[in-house]
């Protein structure tokens, strides 16, 4: 859709609909026709958060329909408040089947949040609500293309709030692209993505920016590098393992650098410590961290951040086979670790271990990691908050003061030193399962910070939130959220 900001209190004829975003209990006669706001009062519109009124106009209005968009209370609105309601807004445009769309933002414009942080999240809210996944159902692709709205105009009468709204447009598309890869990868089907589909994907991304590079791995240069532990997960596939290092060189002096990992488990049958049918299901899903990292690039091509920016991931399928590797074996991962296999389904683990030890040896400033890692995790927060570990207490605190305003929340989980214990092995350095039944997400984490050293670190079980099965919220429709993009867009923006 064409997303425009042009200056005037009310738009001119031609538009199919004319929405006014408004605050609970305002007063409707101020914006429009009498008549009309007496009929939303007989409705008892109030203003409610994602209130909805469409009002049919039969007398040459500006608009053939005129829409009230409940804002709710004041003191409740935060960034994240603008995201929802423009997911939710997308919706209710295409119900009403509008094709040129205009919006009189001055009544919302500045309200509690920043007028560009506010136009930001909006934007960013209906083009994520909009966001469809029918490559595998062209009849479908092709009724939503028609059906899709053509253009959404903003109006505001005040000048310095119309440069705000042209600025939050423009940080909003530049960003959406990548939210759209990372999901478009999550939702594709394992048959079509593959490791090589994966290492593909990258070489894309790689073309859109002189800024990206890319160095790819392959099996012959991962033995090479002692990646034991990533190679025996994916010694049960016909399909051979991929390894992607994509880096960002920024335009002006570098400040920092970063490392981002992603998990890239192109499917997880639980290799011969087999899941059951029903936990299978949606393991198309297991390279999400992966999908971030490419998405993160993706966004990076349109962005310029002063930031040395590593992007790593693995890419493997775990399959049972006669050559798939087993409980009990021990595996040995690039630094030296010698990790005791238990548990084939813990096989995310494995793979990073390799990742991280690579990453490392780039001694970045930072180093992040992102992972379908744990079905504890799940459990301990649901489907729609992440959990964050790790070494760095500013850190932490940053990235999850980010995901409060990206609308990617996340909950810290503790490293308590003891739980190290839970991890170790009686006949290798570690294992690759904690207790059993005990603190599942943060023996992840205590496995994973054994291949960090002192680098600063954190963690992101991105289990519940990397996928929805239902949808939970008006800007994330079901299947692959793209989980992860946004919130670190808002910290490399932050260095």
């Amino acid at each position: 859709m064409q997303i425009l900001v042009e200056k005037g209190l009310a738009p001119a004829k031609g538009f199919d609909l004319l929405i006014y975003p408004v605050l609970r209990k305002t007063v409707l006669g101020k914006l429009v026709d009498s008549s009309i706001a007496a009929y939303a009062e007989q409705e008892g519109f109030q203003g409610g958060l994602s209130e909805w009124l469409c009002v049919p106009i039969l007398n040459g209005h500006t608009s053939d329909k005129i829409a009230f968009l409940g804002v709710g209370e004041k003191r409740g609105l935060e960034e994240d408040s603008y995201r929802k309601l423009g997911g939710q807004l997308a919706k209710r445009i295409r119900e009403s089947k509008a094709k040129k769309v205009a919006i009189a933002w001055d009544g919302v414009a500045s309200i509690a949040v920043p007028a560009r942080d506010a136009m930001r999240a909006f934007v960013e809210g209906m083009e994520l609500g909009s966001y469809v996944f029918h490559a595998y159902h062209p009849e479908q692709q092709e009724k939503h293309r028609k059906a899709a709205v053509k253009s959404i105009t903003f109006f505001s009468d005040v000048t310095s709030i119309i440069t705000a709204m042209q600025r939050g447009q423009e940080d909003a598309q530049a960003l959406i692209s990548g939210v759209h890869l990372c999901r478009d990868l999550v939702n594709t089907p394992s048959m079509d993505m593959a490791p090589q589909h994966m290492a593909d994907a990258a070489d894309e991304v790689a073309r859109l920016s002189k800024q990206i590079k890319i160095r790819h791995l392959d099996k012959a240069r991962m033995e090479k590098l002692g990646m034991g532990a990533a190679l025996s997960v994916a010694q049960g596939s016909l399909h051979e393992p991929k390894g992607v290092h994509l880096i960002y060189t920024p335009t002006g002096k570098v400040k920092r650098k970063v490392a981002i990992v992603g998990k890239a488990v192109t499917f997880d049958s639980g290799g011969l410590s087999l899941k059951p049918a029903d936990g299978m299901t949606t393991m198309k899903m297991d390279m999400a961290g992966g999908a971030t990292v490419l998405g993160l690039f993706r966004a990076l091509a349109e962005n310029n951040v002063n930031v040395e920016v590593h992007g790593i991931f693995l890419a493997v399928e775990n399959m049972p086979s006669g050559n798939a590797y087993r409980p009990g074996d021990v595996v040995k991962a690039m630094d030296g670790t010698t990790i005791e296999i238990l548990n084939t389904d813990a096989e995310g683990r494995v793979t990073l271990a390799d990742a991280l030890s690579y990453a490392k040896t780039f001694q970045p400033d930072v180093m992040i990691d992102l992972a379908t890692l744990t079905g504890a995790c799940v459990s301990a927060l649901g489907e729609e908050i992440a959990g964050i570990m790790g070494t760095d207490r500013k850190l932490i605190e940053k990235l999850t003061g980010f995901g409060k305003q990206t609308g990617e929340p996340l909950w810290e989980l503790p490293l308590f030193p003891s739980y190290e214990e839970h991890v170790k092995s009686k006949i290798a350095h570690l294992k690759n399962t904690g207790a059993r039944g005990q603190a599942g997400a943060i023996a992840g984490g205590m496995f994973l910070k054994r291949f960090v050293g002192t680098i600063p670190w954190v963690h992101l079980d991105i289990a519940g939130p990397a996928y929805a099965e239902r949808e939970t919220r008006p800007d994330s429709p079901v299947g692959g959220t793209g989980f992860g993009v946004r919130l670190l867009m808002r910290y490399l923006q932050s260095l």
